[in-house]
């Protein structure tokens, strides 16, 4: 029975860890985004910044989010942090365009931080950079559902990713970024 036990223990840890690969040969300043209205978002134009990109959907269980998003922005932009949702629909719950994006989150929770233009985060048409955090970073940063968190170091590189259920402003994340902005 300690037998089987321990095996059952094995799997369950190898399906939550990650492994991280990080070859990087690129950086997350080498990639950019269009935002909602077209314009372009260069990441490099956030260099020594800390950025946390989030995917984000408006018919989402966690889309209360936004507001924890929105927090956090408020909260550190003025240290560093650079906090960019990305709306998708690659789980079926951004049927919007950007415009009806916008319109939503400036109305509903009163987002001021960058917003991409919708996005796929997942499989092979996915963002060039969500290819690349999987490259570097391993199935942890592939978005297994909406708000799904990738927290980018100064240096351009992941530092942690957190999934859906760990809310922006939990003690996990705000360790993570008040640490990374202090390095």
């Amino acid at each position: 029975m300690n037998k089987i036990k321990t095996i059952f223990l094995l799997i369950m840890i190898s399906l939550f860890t990650t492994s991280v690969k990080g070859s990087y040969n690129k950086l997350a300043y080498d990639f950019s985004f269009n935002d909602l209205d077209g314009s372009k978002i260069n990441l490099s134009e956030f260099k020594e910044n800390v950025l946390l990109i989030t995917n984000v959907a408006s018919k989402c269980g966690f889309t209360s989010q936004y507001e924890d998003l929105q927090i956090l922005w408020e909260k550190y932009q003025s240290k560093g942090l650079i906090v960019i949702g990305v709306p998708s629909n690659s789980f079926n719950q951004e049927p919007g365009t950007n415009a009806e994006v916008k319109n939503f989150c400036e109305a509903k929770f009163g987002i001021s931080f960058p917003m991409t233009q919708k996005e796929e985060v997942k499989g092979e048409n996915a963002h060039p950079f969500y290819q690349w955090a999987q490259d570097n970073y391993g199935k942890g940063a592939v978005p297994k559902w909406n708000f799904h968190k990738i927290i980018i170091g100064k240096d351009g590189k992941i530092i942690d990713t957190f999934s859906s259920m760990t809310k922006p402003t939990s003690n996990k994340i705000v360790k993570i970024i008040e640490k990374a902005l202090n390095d």
